[in-house]
């Protein structure tokens, strides 16, 4: 039996592996802002310097005039940032009230026309590579397949949406250019905290704008930052990133990207958030080559145990399941017809490891899977009523219907 909602909204935030929970909470706000080749040529990472010091000086040294790593960054990078402009058209549909029969009695039967306007918003973009190919957020550029792309020296060229992944917020577009400027790619897998993080975009339309802060934390899940739909474990900055920075990179201090600025929190300042580079490029790769991205799927919803929480559980005559644990991620959904559910895995398991390895929160869970193959058996380690269970599971490829 599969707890209510009212009873899982009690118990934690649900973090859904497979299936979407809605759009953004009320306190969080993405800022979409609106008014057949491979990523084989990307280039190589730099090696660090021994000492962040010398790494500083090194890097203003090999750019004369400036007097900081900051300035020697943006100005290796600024050029191979764009604005991106895209339009879609809105529909505005009849509202069903006016198909009342009594309604239409009145009005002689006519109904009132749908009335279409368009949408225009600007937010920002990269360039990965001199031919034109282009990485920005699937937001940005949502219902449209064209766009206009705004170089920093001036130039504007028609883009081509060669491919979106809302589950990633990622999408790619290619202009017909040759010799462009582009940028460098980083790591983020060896980010921590309080490592600076360098912001260009074109916030509110003001193009080519450098913000300056740190790397506040690493690790951020899709639900903390509050886009439970996402599959991606958030790099936050305090770097100001405001609307049209979306899209955007997020740089270290030897001007490499790190991250594309994605999202921010409505209700705070000094809190924005970045996808990291290794996602996104991993995305990228899968839309250039294919045009869309195939992501593996469980069907199964989560929540991470606390002591706390197994003892609510466990008081609530009405969920009809006991927990004996204080620690792992407890399955609280599993959902009809998909992988989990013809594995055998049932509402109450918790989850231990994933081929082997230990899992300790659903963020863990959601990476493994994420970085798994479609119909490559995963093998699962699960606690069910205090006995250890081995299931094995084949990801199946993301349903188109499962935020629905």
């Amino acid at each position: 039996m599969n707890l209510s909602l009212k009873q899982l909204a009690t118990y934690a935030s649900l973090l859904v592996i497979g299936s979407g929970v809605g759009l953004l909470g009320g306190q969080y706000l993405l800022k979409p802002q609106r008014s057949s080749e491979n990523l084989s040529t990307f280039p190589t990472v730099v090696k660090p310097l021994s000492n962040p010091a010398e790494q500083s000086s090194a890097t203003a040294a090999a750019a004369p005039n400036n007097s900081n790593f900051i300035a020697a960054a943006v100005e290796r990078v600024g050029p191979a940032v764009v604005r991106i402009d895209a339009a879609r058209k809105i529909v505005n549909d009849v509202p069903d009230a006016f198909q009342n029969p009594i309604f239409r009695k009145f009005f002689g039967g006519e109904l009132p026309v749908p009335k279409e306007r368009v949408e225009r918003g600007t937010g920002s973009g990269f360039i990965l590579s001199g031919d034109g190919r282009l990485l920005t957020n699937a937001h940005v550029v949502a219902g449209t397949n064209r766009v206009e792309v705004t170089l920093k020296d001036g130039r504007t060229f028609e883009g081509e949406v060669l491919g979106s992944d809302s589950v990633t917020d990622v999408a790619v577009v290619k202009i017909n250019a040759k010799g462009l400027p582009s940028v460098q790619l980083g790591r983020s897998d060896n980010l921590i905290p309080g490592q600076w993080a360098i912001a260009i975009g074109n916030p509110l339309g003001l193009d080519n704008t450098v913000t300056a802060g740190i790397i506040s934390a690493t690790g951020r899940s899709s639900s903390q930052v509050g886009v439970p739909d996402k599959r991606v474990s958030f790099i936050q900055t305090d770097a100001a990133i405001n609307p049209g920075n979306s899209g955007g990179p997020l740089l270290n201090d030897r001007g490499e990207v790190i991250g594309i600025n994605t999202a921010i929190r409505a209700d705070a300042q000094g809190l924005g958030f970045a996808i990291p580079i290794e996602t996104a490029k991993r995305v990228a790769e899968q839309l250039f080559a294919k045009g869309k991205v195939e992501h593996p799927y469980l069907g199964v919803q989560m929540v991470d145990l606390t002591p706390a929480l197994r003892k609510e559980i466990n008081q609530d005559t009405d969920a009809n399941l006991k927990v004996n644990q204080d620690q792992g991620v407890l399955v609280v959904r599993v959902f009809d017809s998909s992988p989990a559910d013809k594995a055998g895995i049932q509402q109450g398991d918790i989850i231990q490891k994933i081929n082997g390895k230990q899992v300790r929160t659903s963020s863990d869970v959601q990476l493994r899977v994420e970085s798994s193959s479609i119909g490559a058996p995963l093998q699962l380690e699960v606690n069910r009523n205090g006995q250890v269970l081995a299931v094995q599971v084949k990801p199946a490829p993301y349903p188109a219907n499962a935020n629905s």
